[in-house]
């Protein structure tokens, strides 16, 4: 799937989107950011709630493909330009993480 079909699936709003439309490999939920680095797939959805901006580094870090904040969690300032400035795709979704989730 591909992160603009998540963004339909979702009802998700885009806060930041790169240039490639790049296919989503499965999904992590999960907002210990120790466990999303040493377990998250590369290229997958990473469900959370997390909303600052040592999200943008470990997105990087475990090459995740898209974030998806869930329960209309808005990210902060330095999350919004981290994202941004790294080229990370950030979408929000008023969905629940579990149910966010299911629906991939």
């Amino acid at each position: 799937m591909k992160i603009t079909e998540l963004i339909k699936i979702l009802d998700a709003k885009v806060i930041s989107m790169p240039q490639q439309d790049i296919e989503i490999s499965g999904g992590y939920c999960g907002d210990l950011l120790s466990f999303v680095m040493g377990r998250a797939p590369e290229k997958c959805a990473w469900f959370t709630i997390m909303n600052n901006a040592n999200v943008a580094a470990v997105a990087a870090l475990a090459d995740i493909g898209v974030v998806v904040l869930c329960e209309n969690v808005q990210p902060d300032g330095h999350l919004l330009k981290a994202v941004k400035n790294k080229e990370i795709a950030l979408i929000v979704t008023a969905l629940p993480i579990f149910e966010a989730a299911r629906k991939i």
